[in-house]
């Protein structure tokens, strides 16, 4: 009786793999690389971490106004800089040489005299916008130009592959020592032209030189996709391009669109920091490279002023480093975490 149970199905022992086998069946790619994204105490971490200081950079003036802090001088708000600073150009108020005080909680800048707390807060907003506008821009071109050189048959593939090709050979940093006088001659009367001609030379030299890997990528999954049953079935019956593009090729790419966004922000971030470090970034605005290269004169008697800015593009460039590897093995399915 008890074999004859177990031929027909009714071991107990058997009564709750259907349902187990049901719920695994009944997930998509996407919602098991979430559920196991979910279980990486690494990438909730850095997600703790990105989420922190991105709340940081939106509450800005926010911070500064609870503080009463300052980033630029000649706010009405601001001490004279005799307040501030000794007669040597050291601050005399605040940390490292001083006491605590709420006035000033991670001290002043010495010589310039702005507040360290205030312009490393608008230092982290300017990075971020600038890295998320160059990420959000260059993903977009990216794939749009993946998507037409891997479908498309003939001189199409070959000019967005030979455009791809040419700038990825062409270094961007030559770019910004071309682009950065030509910008400093033309806006040099006019102090608020400078600062928005810097901010939008530095995101526009970050998206042409930021889109060509992702195209490649992109490119070279659609080349095995477009030989697939049901991208032949819906050219068959006649389907608009557009649409086998957009509404059957693109949710296929969803998982190296991903892992690429999140592997390029840090690559951004810390493009940023560098190109204000050698002043060809923002002007007139504060920036987190712009604060290194400011502080790195003083890095040997002022090491708080250094020490700041690098540890804020360290943590975030580090955090979303991290997030980028774990979204990857979640997305992977190779990969058994």
């Amino acid at each position: 009786m008890i074999e004859q149970e177990s031929v027909l199905g009714h071991d107990p022992s058997l009564e709750d793999q259907p349902e187990a086998a049901k719920e695994i069946a009944g997930k998509s790619p996407t919602q098991i690389a979430l559920s196991r994204l979910r279980k990486d105490k690494v990438a909730t971490l850095c997600i703790a971490v990105i989420v922190l200081l991105v709340l940081v950079a939106v509450l800005a003036p926010v911070i500064t106004r609870i503080f009463g802090v300052y980033w630029n001088v000649s706010d009405p708000k601001a001490p004279n800089t005799t307040d501030v600073l000794a007669f040597d150009g050291y601050p005399k108020v605040g940390p490292p040489f001083n006491s605590f005080t709420w006035d000033h909680p991670l001290g002043v800048a010495p010589r310039l005299g702005y507040d360290n707390l205030a312009y490393l807060v608008y230092g982290l907003r300017t990075s971020l916008i600038v890295c998320v506008a160059a990420t959000v821009i260059s993903t977009i071109i990216g794939v749009v130009l993946g998507l037409m050189a891997g479908f498309s048959r003939g001189w199409v593939d070959r000019v967005i592959s030979f455009i791809t090709d040419l700038l990825l050979a062409f270094p961007f940093l030559l770019a910004m020592l071309a682009l950065s006088p030509i910008i400093t001659s033309r806006f040099s009367t006019d102090q608020d032209k400078l600062r928005i001609a810097t901010i939008t030379s530095l995101i526009t030299i970050l998206i042409i030189f930021g889109w060509m890997g992702l195209a490649r990528l992109i490119r070279g999954q659609v080349l095995s996709l477009r030989e697939r049953e049901f991208i032949l079935a819906a050219e068959v019956i006649g389907v608009p391009t557009r649409q086998i593009l957009f509404k059957e090729l693109l949710p296929n790419l969803i998982a190296p669109i991903v892992i690429s966004i999140s592997l390029g922000l840090p690559g951004f971030v810390a493009a940023e920091a560098g190109l204000s470090f050698l002043g060809l970034g923002i002007s007139g605005y504060p920036s987190l490279g712009k604060m290194v290269s400011d502080a790195a004169p003083y890095y040997a008697d002022y090491g708080l002023y250094l020490w700041l800015p690098v540890g804020a593009i360290a943590l975030l460039t580090l955090s979303l480093n991290l997030l980028g590897d774990s979204v990857r093995d979640a997305f992977d399915p190779r990969t058994r975490r």
